[in-house]
Order: C-alpha cells, then structure tokens, then sequence
C-alpha cells in the first residue's frame, strides 16, 4: 500500500481539498475553503497545514480570516444556504472559548439543517501537560472537554485522539454534510498535540472523491394515498418550506399550482419559491403571516406541505389550522418532518414529489369559487400591504420601519438578497416582502439568532458575488455581532448594510407589552436615578460611526426619501456601505392575523399581566393537537 507521511492536520487538508457533491450531473467543491481564528491549539497545527498547502501547492483549500469563531460558521451556513447545502465551509478554532464561541452557530446549522464542518481545537491526547491552558477539570472524567457540548448541537460529533482515527471520521463527516435529511453542523474535534502528529497515510485517502447528493422517488402507493387526499379536499392549502428551494422544485410547484388551483402559502424558508405576485401565492403564513394566508388555513381540509417542518411560527401554535376535519400530506425528503400532524407521509425529494402528484392529479383541479375566494383575499392583502408603506403610516416624528421596508422594496431587484434573523423584522418582512426569486428572501428563523445578519453577509456574497446582498439588521443585532465588516473589507466584498436603529429591543418590546410586562428592560436607556430602571435618557451610542471605524463606508437618512436616496448611491458604490436610519421604536407594525404561544404568569399583582392572562388564556383554548 502506497503511504505518505503527514501530519493529522496536513492530512485533513488534503483530504477536504478533494472532496466534491454531485447532483443533477453539476458536481461542486463541497469544501470551498477554511474560516480560522488561530491560536495556541491550532496555530501549530491546522494552521501551519493551511501555510504548506498555500505554500507548496500541495492541496488546494483558502484560508479567510474572521473576526469572531461564531460569526465564522454564521458566514459558512449563509454561503451553504445560498448554495442549496451543497457546498459549505470548514471552520478551524483554537482550544477553549475559541471553539466554544462557534456552539450557538453549531445550534444554528442544525436547527436549520444547513451543513457546515467545525473543527474545534481539543486538549492533549497524551494528557502530558495536564491541566494545559484554557483546560477545563472535570471530576466526572478525564476525557471530557468544552467541546462535549458540541454533541447536542451537532449531526455527527467525533474527537480524534489518535491520527488513524481521521480516516474512518472524515468520510463519516463528509457523508453527512451531504446528506439532506441528516446534515446539519458535523464537529470534528482536534486535540492540538494530534494535530501536529504524523502517521503514514494511504494514498487513496486523498484520491478525489465525489458525493452524491441524490433525489429520493416517491413510493408510488404514498403518491396515490396522497392523491386520493387531494382529490377529495374543497379547500386545499400548500404550505411551501424550504425543503422546496434547497430541492430547486421552484418551477413544479408554480405550474403545479397553475394546473391545480390550489393556493401557496409559504414559510420564511421557503418565501420566492412562487413569486410574490403569482396569481396562487397568498404569503407568508402562521404567527406573523399575511392576512390571505393565514385565512386560507383556518379553512383548508386539507394541508399539503412541502419541505416544512412546520415550526410553532408555521403553525401560529398549533391554531392557524382551525378546521377540525383539516388533514395533512406532507412531502419531504426526512420522515421526521412526513409524518407530523398525524399526516399522510409522501418521503421524497421536494421536485420529484410534485411532479409525481402533478401526474396523479392531471384531471383535477379546485372549483371555481375557491379560486375567487383565493383571488379576493390575495386582494384584500395588498390593501394591508400598501397601508403598511403609506407615507403617513408613521405616528411620530421618525419613519416607521415598514416604511422603510416598502422603500426597500422598491429600490432592489428581483435578484438582490435580503439578509435577516432576528428582532421585529421577521414578522415585518414575512408580510411584506415581495419576493420574486428563491435566493433574494435570505432570513433565518429556525435559531432566529441576532447577530448572524452581518456574518451572513460574508457568506452570501461569497457564495454568489453577481447578487447584490443587503444586511438588514437592527441595533440590537449589530450590537451583539458586527464586526465581521472588517472581513468585508478585508476581502473586498461590496456589502449594503441596511443598519435600523430604533434604541431598543422593538420585537420584544412590543411583545412584552402585549403579555403585560410593560415593556420592561427592553429600551437602550441610562439607569434612572428615581426608579433604579433602565428607563432615563437615550444611550448615547453611534453605530454609525462605529461602522466607519471598522472600514465600512456610511450614508445617514432621516426620512423615508433620504433613505431612497442613500440605498441609490449604496448599490452604485463599490465598497461596503452601511446606510443608517432611525426608526420609530414602537411602529406601528403590521396587522396581526396569527398567534404565538409565549405563556403569560398565571397569577400577578400587576393589572396589566392579569389582563394578558385572560387574553392568553382565550387563545390557549383554540390550541390543539393535529391527530
């Protein structure tokens, strides 16, 4: 047997620079590159095998620098996104709170079913220099480490303790980044002295492999039963998820829905897959849903969702469903996600499930007056979308953020990414964003991480450099995470950042108003002297000039048309442009046409908790089960 004598860490390098997935006939680099913040446990190892490959040519795999471990695996988890999981990134980091910073990313990749490789640097192996720097003791053990709490958070985990060890887990991690069904974060954890270990290593380790990413058939039986579901339904409803994107089923589900009349609703995952104007698209549906959407599904028999794993937002809590004869036909590609809600499985690739019932149901189609029904309501939805925009929506005297939202709309393309995670925008944005193309709807809400808006702006810009990409993010987020704008210069990426500041926590604020908490502790404000709450004085903070310091280029608007203008002159610009606007911190917001269930206390001295109580009880009582 041919040998080669490397370290572990030169060996994994070489292995990932010959790793490729294939679907369709399109094979991809599946690692692309490496995302590293080096230090005392990996600087020595994968990154001294980083510095040779660069160096001799021997293997073909970049090196980017990031500026915060979690923000790294944020920007590898956009790029994957946008690349329909079939190509990530690797994510080095060195022992201690380096590599337990990439956890909450981990979580985020899982949760959100996006493979990403994490290899966070480990302890001694041989235990020789015990309790080493940024060691963590632990009595239960001598081989636990910070980085067994990857393992709840991850797809596939392994340590590597001795360097045979990498074969049989590199092609155990390769297997499930490319799977559909099982990917998520995979950890390989390094002990730094394996890192540096060498070992003879078969050359046909290295050979390039290519993995296949199939299209699981839909059994021919499941297609019938769920069929025979669909032929039987007066109010049908398809909830499109992102299983339907990552699928690239974009084209069979519109002519699905053409030939059927059947409605689509879709989720934030899965919003462009019908675009937003389409005569069958009706929106975003569930807790912050449109109001057609969300109309349709308390009166659908039955429910067709299509790569959804129906979340409580989905849902609105289990009761934007009302119906209580509604059944369910789930097509996905994972029976974990089929058989929710007591549904009539149809386990298959998103694409050839639709086409497969596309052919069951060539004679069949709704009735005229649902179709009516639907056009009506779709109509009544744009009316409460174009109230949103309106220039007098605003009770104050800065812009409500919808306002900015209907400017945002107007000035993008088709094909520009809209990048969002967390705060008020969501709901905002899963009601008013007209999405025409499957790539330009860029927000994640299965973590609903605050702090992954900016990172995700790497990764998306990356993954697709003729897209314009547009950071959408409040001051909350950029507070807990900006700093990978320098990554933004540094590589010389053209970013737009929208920056929203609005000096508190909007979403929550309004939210714990409405549960009785009287927005409580969710203002940016001085202590007050008096009260002894947060509730003086305006932070004097200036994110703008913050986002200068770190490179960025910066536009200021206080009115909607400055705003207009600023977003001109940022798509013109060939540098990272943060353009900062001030928004009213309490809206207004659009309409609510669904519920999310976040218990109120059952028992207060305060009024306003005892009022949400009752409230929140009478909502409770319209929750049910999908059996």
């Amino acid at each position: 047997m041919n040998t080669i004598r490397l370290t572990t860490a030169q060996a994994l390098v070489r292995f990932l620079a010959h790793q490729y997935s294939e679907r369709d006939g399109q094979e991809h680099r599946l690692i692309p590159g490496v995302w590293g913040i080096f230090g005392h446990g990996n600087v020595a190892g994968i990154g001294q095998a980083l510095l040779q490959a660069a160096t001799t040519g021997e293997a073909d795999l970049p090196y980017y620098l990031a500026r915060n471990e979690q923000g790294m695996v944020h920007a590898s988890v956009a790029y994957a996104k946008m690349r329909d999981r079939l190509a990530t990134f690797a994510c080095t980091a060195s022992t201690g709170p380096g590599s337990t910073n990439m956890i909450t990313g981990a979580a985020l990749a899982t949760t959100n079913r996006i493979p990403v490789l994490l290899l966070p640097s480990d302890m001694f192996a041989t235990r020789a220099a015990d309790p080493v720097l940024q060691q963590l003791e632990d009595t239960r053990g001598g081989d636990v480490t910070v980085n067994d709490t990857f393992r709840a958070v991850s797809k596939y985990f392994d340590r590597i303790s001795r360097p045979e060890q990498l074969i049989p887990a590199a092609l155990a991690a390769m297997r499930v980044l490319t799977d559909p069904v099982e990917t998520g974060a995979v950890t390989l954890a390094l002990p730094q002295d394996v890192q540096a270990e060498a070992y003879d290593w078969p050359v046909s380790f290295f050979r390039r492999r290519v993995w296949h990413v199939g299209r699981p058939v839909p059994e021919p039986a499941a297609v019938e039963r769920a069929a025979a579901l669909l032929r039987g339904a007066r109010k049908p409803l398809i909830v499109a998820g992102g299983g339907t994107v990552y699928s690239g089923a974009e084209t069979q589900l519109r002519a699905f829905a053409e030939a059927t009349g059947i409605p689509v609703a879709d989720t934030h995952a899965g919003k462009g897959a019908v675009a937003w104007d389409h005569p069958y698209a009706v929106g975003g549906i569930g807790s912050t849903g449109s109001y057609a959407a969300n109309e349709l599904a308390r009166e659908a028999d039955v429910i067709l969702g299509i790569g959804t794993r129906y979340s409580d937002f989905t849902t609105a809590s289990h009761t934007v469903f009302a119906n209580p004869d509604a059944t369910f036909v789930n097509l996905n590609v994972a029976r974990l996600d089929a058989v929710k809600h007591s549904a009539e499985p149809l386990v298959a690739d998103a694409r050839l499930g639709i086409q497969a019932l596309a052919g069951a149901l060539t004679d069949w189609e709704v009735d005229q007056e649902y179709r009516d029904r639907t056009r009506q309501l779709i109509a009544r939805t744009r009316k409460i979308e174009e109230e949103c925009f309106a220039p007098d929506r605003s009770t104050g005297d800065l812009p409500a953020q919808t306002q900015i939202l209907g400017a945002l709309n107007d000035v993008l393309g088709d094909r520009d990414v809209v990048i969002n995670a967390a705060g008020s925008m969501p709901g905002d944005l899963q009601q008013l964003w007209r999405a025409r193309d499957p790539k330009a709807y860029h927000v994640e809400y299965a973590y609903s991480c605050m702090g992954y808006e900016v990172a995700a702006g790497v990764g998306a810009k990356m993954a697709d450099p003729s897209r314009e990409v547009v950071v959408l993010v409040g001051d909350g987020s950029y507070l807990m995470m900006a700093q990978e704008i320098v990554t933004m210069v540094s590589e010389g990426l053209k970013v737009i950042i929208v920056l929203v500041q609005n000096h508190g926590f909007a979403s929550i604020g309004a939210l714990s108003e409405s549960l009785g908490s009287q927005r409580f502790g969710t203002k940016y404000r001085f202590r007050d002297e008096d009260s002894g709450r947060l509730d003086g004085g305006i932070l004097p903070v200036d994110l703008a000039a913050n986002a200068a310091s770190l490179g960025a280029d910066v536009l200021h608007a206080t009115t909607v048309d400055e705003f207009r203008t600023a977003m001109e002159k940022a798509k013109a610009a060939t540098h990272t442009t943060v353009v900062h606007v001030e928004t009213d911190l309490y809206g207004p917001n659009p309409p609510g046409h669904g519920w999310w269930d976040v218990p109120v206390s059952q028992t207060s001295a305060l009024d306003t908790t005892r009022t949400a109580y009752e409230t929140y009880a009478a909502h409770k009582r319209t929750q049910r089960h999908y059996l």
